[in-house]
């Protein structure tokens, strides 16, 4: 293989980035081909290498960078079917966006920039994926920090979008600075920055704080993809355009933590503690967003939980030392989590609103979107765990993992010993997984039932009460586009290309010699205990929520007067308000609905335990800046002062003054020195 076509897939985006910030102003016309065809083809690039490579095959080059009086710094490409299956998904998914946000923000006036960015965050993506050396590793994890705080915050004149875009800086950077020491920890164990180096001093028992190194490594991990406690920037990030959502959930940004730690694994699985504590993190993970996504009433953050949820699950797979089983999902779940926010922006775009209770009482939208309410049906099937879609397979693949690292016969598939991995990481991963099917599939028939009811014109209520819910979190986005106009073929055809796979995907993992030939050579079968009650609590979950939003809606029903035959005086009175949607969520949680809608209200906890100190010792710093440490020098110049003073009033310019002056002082000179005597 040549190896500059590998070398292509990221430089193409990167160098159209830099194009379209620099014809952007001047020619913002030629800003959408610039946007598209240079990712484009490194997706067309990313499938040739894939298709050149083969499956069982690895390639390495490098070429060193710098000397840096230890561990040299390379430009290294590692290429196997691990960056084959995850380029190909970051082209895919990229291209779409960048399709799909020509027409979502083609009023938009800072659309070049904006394009821009999506192509530089690509390419990072693609240097992530590609590269074998850590520190170039850690430039794109770093450019695609900095891209997702500038397209959060696209709508930069919102304080919400203000405020999202910082906090998902502050937050991941929180993670990023142990993570690099860690980096800076295994490269002086294995004296190498080089993965392939890493890999082997691990295979070969060189590295001596595996423990410690894999602790900081997670802690970049749980901020770059949303892990708690590090997860909380996530939701709130949903005030970034819709498309963004959809880059930054399914194939960028928050994949980069799980494929690290995937092609880390052997270290990982050095340390069975640090295993025991990423299943107690995707545990914790997996359970918390699934019940937050259930209370949700923006569409974005419902699909925004979703994902830190199915994250948990990859990280679940990952303790368990199935790294195919982590890969399979993250590609599965990035083909469905696109096509769900690509069709929650449609949805957008036709109710005018992320409200799923002030779409519950909008007439004729399901008529209105016909492509969107189709795909989102497909991405929901999948989300939930029905077979026979993706998301089906993919998370059975998960459960199989952990039930497997739970009896110990743990499916490392050759990466390292089964016994490495503790019984009860397994056994974390497989209850927490199996509770979040149970939950998944229940905010998935909400987010339906409340997006599509349906309604009747005299059922609906007046445009004026389509409002969201009072005290609900909220990202309100700007409007790309004029309500009431059909969505452009651009919004349209994104959405069937990703239903493609989300529908088919899965099955390329039933036979051996099919997708896990390309990785490790490991099963991806689903188990027969693990399928049945996986799937069991998945059609449960399903049945749930449709069962208590037929009760609460009978009850709702029965409370709504009748609209006909008002007398003329009584239709002159104000408008009752809008009667509550029928929310299955607010009756399965009960009391817990209110703290699931606000997250557990762990930003509050954070600004208590965190934010307000730091406020406090930033006061009593100020304070001794200012009031102390200014006071000396202030003091000290007022004494200079004063002595000039004192000084400058000696000096009359009257010779008869000195003179009296020279007197004095002789005549005790003279005193002193006959009193001496």
């Amino acid at each position: 293989m040549n190896i500059a076509l590998p070398a292509l897939v990221p430089a193409l985006p990167a160098l159209g980035a830099a194009a379209t910030f620099a014809t952007g102003r001047k020619a913002p016309g030629y800003s959408r081909p610039l946007a598209i065809l240079p990712v484009a083809a490194a997706a067309v690039l990313a499938l040739v290498v894939a298709v050149q490579l083969g499956t069982g095959h690895t390639l390495d080059a490098a070429t060193r960078l710098t000397p840096t009086g230890g561990p040299d710094i390379s430009l290294a490409i590692h290429l196997d079917g691990y960056t084959s299956l995850i380029s190909v998904l970051v082209g895919v998914v990229a291209t779409c966006v960048q399709v799909y946000s020509t027409a979502y923000l083609r009023t938009d006036p800072r659309y070049p920039s904006y394009a821009a960015l999506v192509s530089l965050f690509t390419a990072a993506m693609f240097l992530v994926v590609y590269s074998g050396d850590l520190l170039v590793l850690l430039v794109g994890w770093e450019v695609m920090g900095i891209c997702s705080y500038f397209l959060i915050g696209h709508h930069w004149e919102t304080a919400d979008a203000r405020g999202a875009s910082l906090k998902a800086f502050l937050v991941t950077k929180l993670g990023d600075v142990p993570f690099l020491f860690g980096i800076f920890a295994l490269a002086a164990d294995a004296h190498t920055f080089s993965i392939g180096g890493v890999l082997d001093a691990a295979a070969h028992g060189r590295l001596h704080h595996p423990t410690l190194i894999a602790l900081l490594l997670l802690a970049g991990v749980a901020g770059k993809s949303a892990q708690f406690p590090l997860h909380t920037w996530l939701p709130d990030a949903m005030a970034g355009p819709t498309p963004v959502s959809a880059l930054i959930h399914a194939a960028t940004m928050v994949a980069a933590g799980i494929y690290l730690v995937a092609r880390l694994l052997p270290v990982f699985l050095l340390s069975g503690a640090a295993l025991v504590v990423l299943a107690v993190l995707a545990a914790v993970t997996m359970v918390g967003s699934a019940l937050c996504a259930l209370a949700q009433d923006d569409i974005k953050r419902v699909l925004a939980y979703s994902t830190v949820g199915q994250l948990g699950y990859m990280a679940g797979a990952l303790a368990s030392g199935d790294r195919e089983a982590a890969v399979f999902h993250l590609v599965g779940h990035g083909a469905f989590k696109a096509l769900l926010f690509l069709s929650a922006g449609v949805l957008i775009h036709a109710a005018h609103t992320n409200s799923l209770s002030a779409m519950s009482r909008l007439p004729g939208l399901r008529d209105r979107v016909p492509d969107a309410r189709w795909t989102l049906g497909i991405g929901l099937v999948a989300l939930a765990g029905l077979p026979p879609f993706t998301g089906f397979f993919t998370k059975e693949a998960v459960l199989t993992a952990a039930e497997h690292a739970a009896t110990g016969e743990a499916l490392t598939n050759g990466v390292g010993p089964a016994g490495a991995v503790p019984h009860a990481a397994g056994w974390i991963v497989l209850v927490a997984g199996m509770l979040t099917a149970l939950l998944t599939a229940a905010y998935a028939t909400r987010l339906w039932l409340l997006a599509f009811p349906r309604l009747s014109a005299k059922a609906a209520a007046p445009a004026a009460a389509t409002a969201a819910e009072p005290g609900a979190p909220y990202s309100p986005e700007a409007d790309e586009v004029a309500p009431g106009e059909a969505e452009p073929a651009a919004m349209r055809w994104p959405l069937w290309v990703l239903a493609l796979p989300t529908m088919a995907f899965g099955i390329t993992g039933l036979r051996s010699d099919w997708l896990p030939s390309l990785l490790d050579g490991g099963s991806l079968r689903p188990s027969l205990v693990t399928g049945v009650l996986g799937t069991g609590l998945a059609v449960a979950g399903v049945l749930i929520s449709y069962a208590t939003w037929r009760v609460v809606g009978a009850r709702v029903a029965e409370r709504v007067p009748e609209q006909g035959g008002a007398p003329e005086a009584e239709q002159l009175t104000p408008a009752a308000p809008a009667p509550a949607p029928a929310d299955p969520g607010r009756a399965l949680l009960g009391p817990l609905y209110g703290p699931a809608q606000h997250g557990f209200r762990l930003d509050r906890l954070y600004t208590l335990l965190f934010v307000r100190p730091t406020v406090a010792a930033a006061e009593l710093v100020k304070f001794l800046d200012r009031e102390v440490v200014e006071g000396y020098v202030q003091a000290s110049g007022g004494t200079a002062k004063l002595l000039g003073w004192v000084v400058r009033r000696s000096q009359t310019g009257n010779a008869q003054t000195y003179l009296s002056a020279l007197l004095a002082g002789v005549v005790l000179i003279a005193v002193f020195v006959a009193v001496g005597t």
